[in-house]
């Protein structure tokens, strides 16, 4: 009999999930931020030096540096700045929807220590005998912008014009912002800009606290002297070591580009889901809907920025939610199969399709957390997104995927229709058959994928040293993340040419050996091998705005921060690396571990010699795709592993070798079809990334398509055929192995429904 209540509750529970994210999915939106890559602006770090060369830069030493560099950033007018201390004594300032990229970085990294001087250079007053906050912008007399001040003691005033009255004909009161050891007023004063501020003559002692700068000021020139001195003078010396900048205009293509990319991306998973598993496919697409919103609405409540990676990150954690489904719907379809009714199969596939579901998942967090504390920036942004993501799949893809089928279920609207879970009836055996799910015939079955386990792993060896001589011989094409440099993206409205981006380079004293074009050449790519100084950046990013209407993006990496970005890089791979091993051998055991990492590296290794053979670029969000692939492509392995575990644990012991290549085989038969429809799931939004993606996350995105492609021929004919020699050597070595799982007390992983 039909449960109707459990089918009224099931559609009302679907009415809230669709009219909650239609009736609040633009506050949601509204409330998170956009990352300077996809609304324009520019990220900077700094290395922090004494002002003096001398002293310690202590702790309160920077955060007394991050609270004038945020009081300059007000003056700005720019929202929600981000600001951090690292270590090394570094800081990095984020500064997103920026209008005036070349103020802005004037502005920062002034020192503003102001300093009155004599004509002969000898400093006479500094910015200490000012009043806090009293310089104000104004106009005198003449309608003409100075800036006024307020001096603490009028009596030492009085003495310092005095003496510099005296001095005549060289009676001059030298005004400096950040004087320089070398720079002379005698030598400045005949140049048409001069380095100091002004010069007045002082003819007399001057009994007041009032001081003037005049000189060829706008009044938006004077507001920033003045904001710069209210804001006070920087403890310490800010050396530019990284920067990056990126157009308002860049942003927005980038945001449209990979939300389209998304959309079309997450449509192939809905179609495909519900083409190969019809009922609970339609359950998978509804689940990942209430995800994807999920993921956005804890994005905005932490207040966190997105960034491109980011949404990178958001599409490829929905192709990976999905995965869960598909592990869960296929234990179903085979519980189904050997004859169990509905609401048993369910219950066992759901159960036992758990243990892979959570350790993949813990695999990719760990991934991810690695990632986290290694990144910056934008790919610091890319991991939040992942765990995240991770974390609410669990809720959404398992529970209430569960949930959802389980109200379904338990109404009995599902008994004896196989079809709705997209098993035919002439698959399904007699229950009194005894048939178990490991004994189902599959299209594999005449495959031995353990017999050619010697070319197989002979064949991959062959390709890890044609690899490395490759690597050896071409090696890597580093972008400026690693090797330092400069890079700027110039993009226009039509197509760009050669000769006229090296006119344009030339024109401005700026000529580069090394340009490329990108986007049908609507985008030209300068690279310098040095980092350009403010100077150039700001003379570069003009004549570019100036001449094709869009500020290109600059990024600049000096070559310390590039040293130390690679080695994070390796340190990030390495513990990764580590800490699965150490995962999968407490979960399954040591061997299957080692088995699981060479593969695993295995992937990563062919997506650096990918990359070498076609030259393209290795930046930042190159690792972040190698440690994603790592963390994900274990999915595969950890589906097969259970499997086979499950099979060695009903077969009690391994006796002869014959036993073992019995379990990987049909560990392999069984779960070949499942490994191939949860790589396409994530496949769908890659593909949808490379074809309609930023251009940005290009690289990015061909290396998780490489990764990924590989990870499904090095978890099968490598991963499981290490497992099966380590284990035959065991088997050698120690005589019979006890595969019988020891009983634990019941548990159940299922949902209340």
């Amino acid at each position: 009999m039909i449960k109707k209540s459990k089918l009224i509750t099931f559609f009302l529970v679907v009415a809230i999930i669709f009219g909650t994210v239609i009736f609040t999915a633009k506050p949601v939106l509204d409330k998170i931020n956009l990352g300077l890559d996809l609304q324009g602006g520019f990220e900077v770090l700094y290395q922090v030096k004494p002002a003096d060369g001398k002293s310690e830069v202590t702790n309160d030493v920077l955060k007394e540096t991050v609270a004038t560099l945020d009081q300059r950033i007000n003056a700005l007018g720019v929202n929600e700045p981000v600001i951090t201390i690292e270590s090394g004594n570094r800081i990095r300032v984020q500064l997103a929807g920026v209008t005036d990229q070349n103020e802005a970085r004037k502005i920062l990294s002034t020192q503003a220590v102001l300093s009155f001087r004599d004509a002969n250079d000898k400093l006479m007053m500094d910015g200490s005998d000012l009043v806090p906050g009293s310089a104000k912008a104004v106009t005198n007399d003449k309608n003409q912008a100075i800036v006024t001040l307020e001096l603490k003691d009028k009596s030492k005033f009085a003495s310092v014009t005095k003496t510099v009255a005296g001095m005549a004909p060289d009676n001059q009161l030298v005004i400096w912002l950040d004087w320089k050891e070398g720079l002379k007023y005698k030598t400045e004063r005949s140049k048409e800009k001069p380095a100091y501020l002004s010069a007045p003559n002082v003819d007399r002692e001057l009994d007041t606290k009032k001081v003037e700068i005049s000189g060829s000021f706008t009044m938006d020139s004077a507001k920033e002297l003045a904001n710069l001195l209210n804001s006070g003078a920087l403890p310490v010396k800010l050396t530019e070591v990284y920067s990056t900048s990126v157009g308002a205009q860049f942003g927005q293509d980038a945001l449209a580009e990979t939300i389209l990319a998304g959309i079309i991306g997450v449509a192939a998973i809905f179609i495909f889901m519900m083409a190969v598993y019809r009922l609970p496919g339609v359950i998978a697409s509804i689940t990942l809907v209430a995800y994807t919103y999920i993921v956005l609405l804890i994005l905005g409540l932490l207040n966190a920025t997105l960034t491109l990676p980011g949404i990178a990150g958001l599409i490829l954690g929905i192709g990976m939610a999905v995965d869960a489904n598909v592990i869960t719907y296929e234990r179903i379809r085979e519980e189904l199969k050997v004859g169990k009714s509905t609401k048993t199969a369910f219950d066992i596939g759901g159960k036992e399709s758990f243990r892979a579901i959570f350790d993949g998942n813990i695999s990719t967090l760990i991934v991810a957390g690695v990632l986290f504390y290694f990144g910056t920036s934008s790919i610091k942004g890319f991991a939040t997104v992942l765990i995240i993501s991770i974390l609410v799949s669990f809720l959404t893809a398992v529970w209430g995927s569960r949930a959802l089928m389980g109200l379904l279920v338990s109404s009995n609207a599902l008994n004896n229709k196989p079809g709705l879970f997209a098993v035919r009836r002439k698959d399904i055996h007699d229950l009194h058959e005894g048939k178990q799910t490991f004994d189902l015939k599959t299209h594999f079955d005449k495959y031995d994928f353990v017999k050619h386990h010697r070319a197989f792993l002979t064949t991959f060896a062959v390709i890890v040293v044609i690899g490395i001589v490759i690597l050896s011989v071409f090696k890597l094409n580093l972008g400026i993340d690693f090797a330092s440099g400069t890079r700027a993206e110039i993009t226009a409205t039509h197509a760009l040419t050669e000769e006229q981006i090296n006119k344009d380079l030339k024109s401005i004293d700026m000529p580069s050996n090394d340009v490329s074009f990108q986007n049908n050449n609507k985008t030209a790519v300068v690279s310098y091998k040095g980092a350009l100084s403010q100077d150039e950046i700001a003379t570069f990013k003009e004549h570019f705005k100036k001449e094709y209407g869009e500020d290109p993006n600059i990024s600049t990496v000096t070559p310390t921060v590039g040293q130390e970005l690679a080695k994070d890089g390796l340190w990030a791979l390495a513990i990764a690396s580590i800490l699965i091993v150490i995962y999968i051998a407490f979960r399954f055991e040591v061997s299957m571990g080692i088995a699981t990492i060479l593969s695993l590296l295995f992937d990563a290794f062919v997506i650096f010699v990918f990359f070498s053979i076609f030259r393209l670029e290795v930046d930042l969000t190159f690792i972040a795709a190698v440690l994603t692939v790592i963390g994900y492509s274990i999915n595969d392995t950890i589906v097969t592993a259970d499997r086979i575990r499950d099979v060695s644990n009903k077969m009690g012991r391994f006796k002869k070798p014959e036993d073992i290549a019995f379990a990987v085989n049909h560990g392999l038969r069984q779960t070949f079809i499942r490994s191939i429809n949860t790589i396409l799931t994530v496949l769908f939004t890659v593909v949808a990334l490379i074809i309609f993606g930023n251009e940005s996350i290009l690289n990015f995105s061909i290396a998780l398509l490489v990764g990924l492609v590989s990870s499904v021929f090095s978890s099968i004919f490598m991963a499981m055929q290490l497992w099966y020699v380590f284990k035959r050597r065991e088997l050698k070595k120690k005589g019979v192995i006890q595969t019988q799982k020891k009983k634990k007390s019941a548990r159940n992983d299922q949902p209340v429904v």
